[in-house]
């Protein structure tokens, strides 16, 4: 069994070198296609992604299902996505199964879209069948948490709101299904 250490490094190695072959193609079109000019202001100025080992503290937030979510004394998946982000729509189907997977666990899970509008993620949410917990990251609201800069953003915080996985990009279906063991 790999160290977290360890495991960090293999998800980041794996994907560097798979991004770095296929980024070229993608690139130009996933860029406009991900985000709006207001959306691009705000990556313009978007703090870099957290450290390992950095506290953080998630304001309370309503789910896109009117309930209101609050981080508790639990470890929490922070998925950062968009309906219109090319690498989340793949990065997706394997959220919603570690969401599945691991729910009974105690792993709680916040997606937080960064769509225009929050009707554009529930839509996008419906269509595919997903139902791993999910609001809308409202320009007023990331002034009290601001996105990291890229897409998507995954981050893993233990019980006491430490970041023990800060992950920038798509991630290999195998490397979220791994993120269990970092806990």
């Amino acid at each position: 069994m790999m160290a977290p250490h360890e495991l960090t490094m293999a998800f980041q190695t794996r994907r560097q070198v798979t991004l770095g072959l296929s980024l070229g193609a993608l690139w130009p079109w996933a860029s406009v296609q991900a985000q709006s000019p207001s959306e691009a202001a705000l990556e313009a100025v978007a703090p870099a992604m957290p450290r390992v080992g950095d506290v953080l503290k998630v304001p309370s937030i309503r789910l896109l299902t009117g309930q209101d979510f609050q981080h508790e004394r639990q470890p929490l998946l922070l998925y950062w996505w968009s309906s219109t982000c090319p690498f989340c729509a793949l990065q997706s189907p394997s959220m919603q199964g570690l969401w599945q997977a691991q729910k009974s666990r105690g792993l709680r899970m916040l997606a937080l879209s960064i769509d225009k509008k929050p009707e554009d993620a529930l839509a996008y949410l419906q269509k595919r069948g997903y139902n791993f917990p999910s609001a809308w990251a409202s320009p007023e609201w990331r002034k009290q948490f601001p996105k990291p800069k890229g897409l998507p953003i995954t981050l893993l915080m233990d019980s006491q709101h430490k970041v023990l996985l800060a992950e920038k990009g798509q991630m290999f279906a195998e490397d979220v299904e791994a993120i269990p063991r970092l806990l």
